[in-house]
């Protein structure tokens, strides 16, 4: 069983298939390296795809010191998984935590990002919303700690943008609440503290957002209100990215619609690799309608 060990000592269980450019798959904290079958399956003929388990997930190793989990340290396990396979630059792509996650490592390491992925990105991120998101991370944490995984994962796996995946297709549904009652309480219970808790809220990047470069697509289900006007935010902040909206759909895009997800994926990464993703050369936000000001008229 592949291991990379990171900066601080922290095995993460890896898994590569197929060959090519290199991509990089990052889950979401209700999932692992697992939930990226559908993308595995669609992308090895053409990529080299890794997935690998964020600490806290086993096989990797869950660490008892809570200091050892922030969103900067997720943000550096990419990178971590990067050296150790010798990858000099990757498209990465995140849902949710890990769409928070490849957001962070191609703002800090941009050299290292083709290109990003950003779905389902944006819970707890608006302004006046991070106290509420911080109370409900802790009674969750709090919750992982006393009941464990499988009282959690029975209501977690029926909130309002996950019931779109059971109502499509159920036995995909039952799999991956399966996998969610499985895992470990004390690195789920770590993670929602140190990871979902304490990240920065996305408005309060906006000067790094808007130099940001690297080419970047945004998704969002339709029906994932927590991310709709984050994904909104982002697409206006970042001049180099793209907004995909898949309809009737919720937080769990790339399981509850793969073909979606994996083709417009695939359009985006064939336009980088082919030099033809530009970088906005004005903001898409004005002060007016139709782009034409009084004094013009005038």
């Amino acid at each position: 069983m592949p291991f990379v060990e990171t900066s601080d000592s922290v095995r993460l269980h890896y898994e590569e298939t197929g060959s090519g450019n290199p991509i990089v798959f990052v889950h979401e904290f209700a999932g692992d390296g697992h939930s990226w079958a559908p993308q595995v399956g669609h992308f090895a003929a053409r990529y080299r795809c890794i997935t690998y388990n964020a600490r806290g997930y086993p096989p990797s190793d869950v660490p008892d010191d809570p200091a050892q989990y922030s969103q900067a340290i997720a943000r550096d396990d990419i990178k971590a998984v990067l050296d150790h396979l010798s990858i000099e630059q990757a498209h990465v792509v995140g849902l949710s935590m890990g769409g928070f996650a490849t957001l962070h490592f191609a703002l800090a390491y941009p050299a290292r990002t083709r290109a990003a992925v950003v779905a389902g990105c944006g819970y707890g991120a608006e302004p006046d919303q991070r106290a509420r998101f911080r109370e409900e991370a802790e009674a969750t944490a709090v919750l992982l700690e006393t009941r464990g995984t499988a009282a959690f994962a029975a209501t977690y796996a029926v909130s309002p943008t996950r019931v779109q995946f059971r109502d499509k297709d159920p036995n995909g549904w039952r799999a991956f609440a399966d996998g969610l009652a499985a895992h470990s309480a004390l690195g789920s219970a770590h993670t929602m503290r140190g990871v979902q808790k304490e990240r920065p809220s996305l408005w309060d990047l906006e000067d790094d957002l808007k130099r940001l470069t690297v080419p970047t697509l945004i998704m969002t289900g339709d029906e994932d209100d927590p991310c709709l006007a984050p994904a909104l935010y982002l697409k206006r902040a970042v001049r180099s990215s793209g907004l995909v909206v898949i309809p009737r759909s919720g937080h769990t895009i790339n399981l509850e619609e793969p073909k979606a997800f994996n083709a417009a994926i695939a359009d985006f990464l064939a336009r980088v690799e082919a030099d033809r993703w530009p970088v906005r050369g004005s903001p898409s936000v004005t002060e007016t309608i139709l782009g034409v000001c009084e004094a013009q008229i005038l």
